[in-house]
C-alpha cells in the first residue's frame, strides 16, 4: 500500500520532475471532461484525476481482472471468517475476537481502494472531488494504522498465552479487550487526522493529477505549490511512531515467547506453543514485508524501479493479504475448520 505513503524525506524533486513530464502522456487517455478538470487552476473545485497505472493504461482492463478477483476473494473470505467467529460461541475468545478485528480492517481498506480503482480501469471514471480524495486518503491510512495495531494486539495475546498460561483468562478479560479496541481506533484516528488540515493548509496552483489509482498522504501534498515541509516530516514520524514502534513492539514480543518455549522441558510442549504462533507469523509477515519492501523500493530504488511497478506493488498489497489472511488462519487453525463445519451443518439444516 505504501509507496511511500507516509514515509517520505525531502528531495523528492526528481520524481516530481519525472511527474511533470509524464503528464501529457496521460492527458492522452483522459476524457474532455476529466482533462477540463485537470486544466482548474483551484483543485479544491476540480478536484483530482487519478491517473491508474501510469504507462500500463493499455492493460488496464487486463490488469482489473486478477484484482477484482482477488477483492472479490478477500471479501468472501474474511466475510465467511467473521461469520464463522461471530457464530460459535467456542470462538468467543479473545485470539478470535483479535482476529474479528483484523478481518474487518482488511476488508475496509480493500474496499476504500479497489472500488474505485476498478471503475477507473473499466468506465474510466478517474475523477474524484478534493474532499473525497482527503477522505480517501484518511481511511486508507486510518485502516492500515488500524491493521498493525490488532497485529500488536494478536502478538501481546499470544505472548500471554504462552509465557502467562494460568493468568491468560484474568489478563485478557472482555473489559481488557475492549480497551484495547477502543485504544486502537483512537491511536489510528490521533495520527491521520491532523494530515487532512496539514493538507488542506496548502496552496494549490498545479495541475490537479494524481499518477496513482488511488489518494495518498504525499500524492496529494505534491500537487500543492507551498512548502510541504511539514508534511513529509509528520509522514515520517506517524510512520515511524505507529507501523515502526509496532514491529518493534511485536518483535520483542516474539524475543520473550521463543525464550519462554525454549524454556520448555517437553519437546511437545515446543511444537504446541510455536504452532500456535505460526500462523500469526505468516500473517506478520505477509503485512509487514511488502509494505517495508515497498517503501525501502521507492526511496532507494526510485530511479531504477519503473514507477509502475510501485503503484502496481501498492494495489496488490491491498488485496492480496486480505484475501490470504482467511486462508492462512482456515488453514493452520482447527477451531476455526471445526467451526466452519458446525456452521455450515447448521445452515443444511435451516434449509432442509
Amino acid at each position: 500500500m505504501c509507496n511511500g505513503c507516509m514515509s517520505q524525506v525531502p528531495g523528492q524533486s526528481s520524481r516530481v520532475k519525472d511527474a511533470k513530464t509524464g503528464s501529457a502522456k496521460i492527458m492522452a487517455f483522459l476524457s474532455a471532461d476529466v482533462i477540463a478538470a485537470v486544466n482548474h487552476s483551484d483543485t479544491r473545485l476540480a478536484g483530482c484525476v487519478l491517473t491508474g497505472i501510469p504507462g500500463l493504461e493499455h492493460l488496464h482492463i487486463w490488469l482489473s481482472i486478477p484484482l477484482c478477483t482477488m477483492y472479490i476473494a478477500a471479501l468472501v473470505g474474511n466475510g465467511m471468517l467473521i461469520c464463522i467467529i461471530l457464530s460459535q460461541p467456542s470462538l468467543h475468545e479473545p485470539m478470535y475476537v483479535f482476529l474479528t478485528m483484523l478481518a474487518t480492517a482488511d476488508v475496509l481498506l480493500s474496499t476504500s481502494t479497489m472500488p474505485k480503482a476498478l471503475a477507473n480501469f473499466w468506465i474510466g471514471s478517474s475523477h474524484i472531488s478534493f474532499d473525497g480524495c482527503l477522505t480517501q486518503m484518511f481511511f486508507i491510512h486510518f485502516l492500515f494504522v488500524s491493521d498493525s495495531a490488532v497485529l500488536l494486539a494478536m502478538a501481546f495475546d499470544r505472548y500471554v498465552a504462552i509465557c502467562s498460561p494460568l493468568r491468560y483468562a484474568t489478563i485478557l478479560t472482555r473489559k481488557v479487550i475492549g480497551k484495547i479496541a477502543a485504544a486502537t481506533l483512537a491511536r489510528s484516528f490521533a495520527i491521520m487526522f491532523p494530515s487532512i488540515f496539514l493538507l488542506k493548509r496548502l496552496h494549490y496552483c498545479r495541475a490537479n493529477v494524481i499518477a496513482h489509482t488511488f489518494c495518498e498522504h504525499m500524492g496529494i501534498a505534491r500537487l500543492s505549490c507551498s512548502d510541504i515541509s511539514i508534511n513529509v516530516w509528520y509522514g515520517l514520524a506517524a510512520a515511524l511512531l505507529s507501523t515502526g514502534l509496532d514491529i518493534i513492539l511485536i518483535a520483542v514480543s516474539y524475543v520473550h515467547i521463543l525464550l519462554a518455549v525454549f524454556r520448555l522441558s517437553s519437546q511437545e510442549a515446543r511444537s504446541k506453543a510455536l504452532s500456535t504462533c505460526g500462523s500469526h507469523v505468516c500473517v506478520i509477515l505477509l503485512f509487514y514485508v511488502p509494505a517495508l519492501f515497498s517503501v525501502f523500493a521507492y526511496r532507494f530504488g526510485g530511479k531504477h524501479i519503473p514507477r509502475y511497478v510501485h503503484i502496481l506493488l501498492a494495489n496488490l498489497y491491498v488485496v492480496i493479504p486480505p484475501m490470504l489472511n482467511p486462508i492462512i488462519y482456515g488453514v493452520r487453525t482447527k477451531q476455526i475448520l471445526e467451526g466452519a463445519k458446525q456452521m455450515f451443518s447448521t445452515l443444511a439444516k435451516e434449509f432442509k
